[in-house]
């Protein structure tokens, strides 16, 4: 008996969790983490080096794999001189970056309080290029859809796509062992562009980077970091069955990548991965990190190459391994082949930012420790205490519920002026084009009304500008199931530029098969 409570006591008082002064402690009933400030230094620094690190690797590679991965035999390339070049000849590779920079912008000139518009008008009106749900996000913002209206699927077709997951680890980030936080904040922020699975993208991300401050068990990170997520949600079933397969088949991820491709490759609602190999989805690029973590098991070149070579986007998901792996390693830990260069670029500012590495580092480390005596723990000469978090679930959320592609007519380089097609079923989703023709040609912005079965339902602008394009010229998701007939009148035609179809997604409410 005496033995038994001697046991209680020293586990109530203190447990090493990893490194050297990195202790577990009760205080007044909270579990207290104490952590070296150099420990949560370089670990932030880690996190911010392994993103970086994981994008510039995988972006040769974005989107050249989809429905397939990369085999053995292909040489993946990393060289000494990798980072700086894709610094200054490809700036727009690191939006995993810059996005996140925006958001630590907003947080360090405004405040952990700052209302959501301050965030979503920030990467509104920033200079760099955008995609899917972010652009879907900031076409909105543009036009008068604030935040969070415009990430919600009836304004953004691209609700459930990868956008926020990738730019959310500067949330787990700022809160190291507090995901509960992480999920405060992505829920304010992830809102901007992305609901459901697209949001819990994000969640789960800031999760497992706040996670990875308390173990260096990278399962054990994974595991506690899905928590946030509901259950009935597909994102966490996706995520679960990598769990599961990971233990299945514990030294093949191909076979866990075939039984992903198998239940979880199909894009059910983004025009451009209907139908197509293409899957710009956040659960099934999740999983692709995941599997990376999981079959790397803390091996840092194993873990960007699996999470690289199971293809599709491929430069985000290694960012997001790298990262999450960088967290929970250290940035001391990474291994010199991989920092090989970064010393040349870490004082470079990222494009359309005014933030370097070295800078965000500091202002991670500055927002972690307000977010450390914010919720609860404090700061001593060269610890840390952190009211550690047990994680928390968020709400649940469907983006488009009982919605099935069935057809993907072409209208391709048809003018949409005076457009008309028949459709049966309950919705549709038609991309096209707003173009100059001439290169040094004035911006210029269509605008055109949407006719369905002869009632005008909407004005749609159409900006010449990549910037402020219009991601898909018009969709409606929500019709009763039957015969429609869509028709496109443009307001203002000018013959120097172009607003031209491409192809249209029909959907209803039931799968093919069974709607046959």
């Amino acid at each position: 008996m005496l033995k038994k409570i001697i046991c209680l006591i020293c586990l109530c008082v203190s447990v090493t969790v990893y490194g050297q002064g990195n202790n577990v402690k009760k205080i007044n009933d909270a579990v207290m983490l104490r952590i070296s400030k150099d420990v949560l230094k370089d670990k932030i620094r880690g996190g911010w080096a392994g993103q970086t690190i994981g994008v510039t690797f995988g972006g040769p590679y974005e989107f050249r794999f989809n429905g397939t991965f990369i085999q053995d035999y292909q040489p993946l390339v990393w060289q000494d001189g990798s980072l700086k070049k894709a610094m200054t000849e490809n700036p727009g590779l690191y939006d995993d970056i810059y996005m996140d920079l925006t958001f630590v912008d907003i947080l360090e000139r405004v405040g952990f309080d700052a209302p959501v518009d301050s965030f979503a008008n920030s990467f509104a009106h920033a200079g760099y290029d955008l995609w899917f749900a972010n652009q879907a996000a900031r076409y909105n913002i543009l036009n008068g859809v604030k935040a969070p209206a415009s990430g919600q699927p009836q304004h953004n077709l691209h609700a459930d796509a990868i956008d926020y997951q990738i730019e959310a680890d500067y949330s787990g980030l700022m809160n190291p062992g507090m995901p509960n936080s992480a999920s405060a904040l992505n829920d304010k922020i992830g809102h901007i562009m992305n609901y459901g699975d697209g949001w819990y993208g994000g969640v789960f991300v800031g999760a497992m980077y706040s996670i990875a401050f308390t173990s260096s068990d990278v399962a054990f990170v994974v595991r506690e970091a899905l928590k946030t997520i509901p259950s009935q949600s597909e994102f966490h079933q996706c995520i679960s069955d990598v769990i599961k397969w990971h233990k299945q088949y514990p030294a093949d991820w191909k076979a866990t990548w075939f039984e992903l491709q198998k239940k979880w490759a199909e894009d059910m609602v983004c025009p451009q991965g209907v139908f197509s190999p293409f899957n710009i989805d956040a659960k099934i690029n999740a999983a692709y990190v995941v599997m990376g973590l999981l079959y790397g098991n803390g091996d840092y070149t194993k873990t960007l190459e699996i999470a690289t070579r199971a293809g599709q986007d491929a430069d985000c998901n290694p960012s997001t391994a790298g990262g999450v792996l960088g967290t929970i390693i250290g940035f001391n830990k990474i291994p010199a082949k991989w920092k090989a260069g970064l010393a040349g670029i870490e004082d470079m500012n990222f494009s359309y930012t005014h933030l370097s590495l070295n800078s965000v580092n500091a202002i991670s480390y500055k927002h972690a420790l307000a977010m450390i005596t914010r919720n609860g723990g404090r700061i001593e000469d060269d610890f840390v205490l952190i009211k550690k978090q047990a994680p928390s679930t968020v709400r649940f959320e469907k983006s488009f519920p009982g919605i099935y592609p069935i057809a993907k007519p072409s209208v391709r380089n048809k003018d949409i002026n005076g457009l008309t097609f028949d459709f049966e079923g309950t919705g549709f989703a038609l991309m096209g084009r707003a173009v100059k023709k001439q290169k040094d040609a004035a911006e210029y912005e269509f605008e055109a009304d949407l006719f369905i079965d002869g009632v005008k339902t909407e004005t749609g602008k159409f900006p010449t500008g990549f910037r402020t394009r219009r991601h898909e010229l018009f969709w409606k998701l929500d019709l009763a199931s039957g015969k429609h007939t869509v028709k496109i009148i443009v307001k203002n035609p000018d013959a120097n530029y172009d607003l031209k179809g491409d192809e249209y997604v029909v959907y209803d409410n039931k799968p093919l098969a069974a709607a046959n």
